[in-house]
């Protein structure tokens, strides 16, 4: 089965390098995503646009507009990306430089990262970059659930802000990230609820095949999610993705096929994607 991870990050920030080297055992590198891509035959992935102007500052207010994939001078092949959207700089009309990066073709959409800066994702200071979405058809991934940053505000990351905006901007498709871990139940209404909301399942984890297995073996925290899934009753509205480098890429497939009844792998680790984010089929050898 081809598999597109659909959330994962490419960035130089010390966070990530910590936690590869610390937590999750990986070769945080365009040669370390390689290899645990075709160990899991994941064919495409889709990195989150994400910088840090100081080392270790993330969220960092004067990062630069949009963010864009920067562990390295060149992107692996199999790499597309969301640009990351600062609002901070928006008051600095940084606008036009997002319109001309969101022409290229390895944008696949946009990122919002909601929790991390202090703006609720309907605030007006997101408006124009919504209006950028709908002219280039793109999709907005949103930060949601707890953040990996104790500098983060929880009240803005909460997946139920998502239900105001789903309904103002009906054009466009939104992604919640993490399915709103931990709020599982409030994910799976507004799925549910709006035709043009979805949800990744990235970031569950943090860890090594260790820790991905541990996790595993907890019923209570299997059924965490299970509960969610159930309610939503609707598996075309998952998205795969890893957060790698957070987790091992292989273990954690495992784990979400333990998540996922059989008969509807094929469309969260792949097919789900292609509809979701349109721009990616281009990049897909059928």
């Amino acid at each position: 089965m081809k598999i597109i991870d659909a959330h994962l990050h490419f960035s130089n920030l010390q966070k990530f390098k910590d936690t590869a080297n610390n937590l999750s055992n990986i070769d945080y590198s365009s040669k370390g995503l390689t290899k645990e891509f075709n160990d899991s035959n994941v064919v495409l992935g889709i990195g989150m646009g994400l910088t840090e102007m100081k080392k270790g500052a993330f969220p960092d207010a004067e990062s630069k507009n949009p963010m864009d994939l920067d562990l390295e001078k060149e992107l692996p092949k199999f790499l597309v990306y969301c640009l990351g959207i600062n609002p901070e700089r928006l008051k600095k009309n940084q606008l036009a430089d997002i319109d001309e990066e969101a022409k290229k073709d390895r944008v696949v959409g946009l990122k919002i990262y909601a929790g991390y800066y202090p703006y609720y994702v309907y605030d007006e200071i997101y408006t124009p970059v919504y209006e950028i979405a709908k002219k280039y058809n793109l999709p907005i991934v949103i930060h949601s659930g707890d953040t990996y940053s104790d500098r983060g505000l929880l009240k803005y990351s909460h997946p139920l802000a998502v239900d105001e905006l789903a309904v103002k901007h009906r054009e466009i498709n939104f992604i919640i990230a993490h399915f709103g871990d931990p709020w599982i139940m409030e994910t799976a209404e507004i799925i549910s609820k709006n035709p043009n909301v979805y949800a990744d399942l990235s970031g569950l984890i943090v860890g090594d095949e260790k820790q991905v297995d541990r996790f595993k073996n907890q019923r209570l925290f299997v059924d965490h999610f299970k509960r969610g899934f159930v309610y939503a009753d609707n598996y075309f509205k998952l998205l795969f993705g890893t957060d790698w480098p957070l987790v091992q890429i292989k273990p954690y497939i495992d784990f979400i096929k333990h998540l996922i009844p059989d008969e509807f792998h094929e469309y969260v680790f792949y097919r789900n994607a292609l509809k979701v984010f349109p721009k990616i089929k281009r990049y897909i050898q059928y």
